[in-house]
């Protein structure tokens, strides 16, 4: 008999509430853990606090989110390489067996020549899955508007245009070939990118699933799953009815929610999607 598969809050989808806040929907609403997202706010960054919350909410953290957006890039200092293994072994702390990652930025051009090594090498010596995330370009045709003349100038002069990545490596990470993959489905919203073939190619290293949606707009929207185009029923189906034995994370916007009522129902909706079609 195959067991459920755990679905998770990310700590990120309470914003601009905070980690302990996620903490506490995750227990009202049921959730089965949370996936901690590590960036600017000082909580995520105290392990041992959050290992705290953990206890007090008797609410396992499934995965660690290592600190790896733009306004995250200070977050346990300036070196991406410190900042994984330090991610790593939070996620051990921390009973977690997933670390999510994005691949390295240009301009990180040690980490874009190591990452594939360090990402192995964290796997064999900390013992958790470092599960690469898939991305998506700029896109500045959609920003600026098809035909705007600031983003022709910018293409003319070989800076970003429309579709340009800002990733050293490829936003699809079955490109580069990696042990375990994330799938996030609001980031192949973004990228125009077929869901299902991508969920295909990571075949039996996809170990990590965000949970969201997209409609294709230039911005990454993480939707509730099922508000958008993404082929978020056929996912779950197909995992639920494979040896699929990583976890699914909820990694949804609620910033538009006025009152904490509306930010539970927006969560509780997210939740009872994926436990209708998540289920074995």
């Amino acid at each position: 008999m195959k067991l459920d598969i755990p679905i998770g809050l990310s700590t990120a989808s309470v914003y601009p509430q905070n980690t302990e806040a996620a903490f506490q929907y995750a227990t009202e609403l049921g959730f089965d853990g949370v996936e901690l997202m590590v960036w600017g706010e000082p909580v995520s960054q105290d392990i041992d606090h959050v290992g705290y919350l953990s206890d007090r909410y008797a609410m396992p953290v499934l995965s660690v989110h290592a600190p790896c957006l733009l306004i995250s890039q200070r977050v346990w200092g300036k070196d991406p390489i410190a900042k994984l293994a330090r991610s790593a072994q939070a996620a051990a702390d921390l009973g977690a067996a997933t670390v999510v990652v994005h691949p390295p930025f240009r301009w990180q051009r040690r980490y874009v020549r190591e990452f594939a090594d360090v990402v192995g090498e964290l796997e064999d010596t900390v013992g958790v899955a470092v599960a690469v995330e898939n991305m998506f370009p700029m896109r500045l045709d959609r920003v600026f508007g098809k035909y705007d003349q600031a983003a022709q100038r910018m293409s003319r002069r070989g800076g970003p245009g429309p579709g340009v990545s800002a990733f050293g490596t490829s936003i699809d990470p079955t490109d580069d070939g990696f042990a375990h993959y994330t799938l996030d489905l609001s980031h192949t919203a973004t990228a125009g990118v077929d869901a299902l073939e991508m969920f295909q190619r990571m075949g039996s290293g996809l170990t990590h699933l965000h949970l969201t949606d997209g409609n294709g707009a230039a911005v990454d929207e993480h939707l509730v799953p099922g508000d958008g185009n993404q082929p978020c029923v056929e996912i779950c189906r197909r995992l639920a009815e494979s040896d699929f034995a990583g976890g699914v994370v909820l990694e949804v916007t609620t910033s538009s929610a006025k009152t904490k009522p509306e930010r539970a129902a927006i969560l509780a909706r997210s939740l009872a999607f994926a436990r209708e079609h998540l289920a074995r």
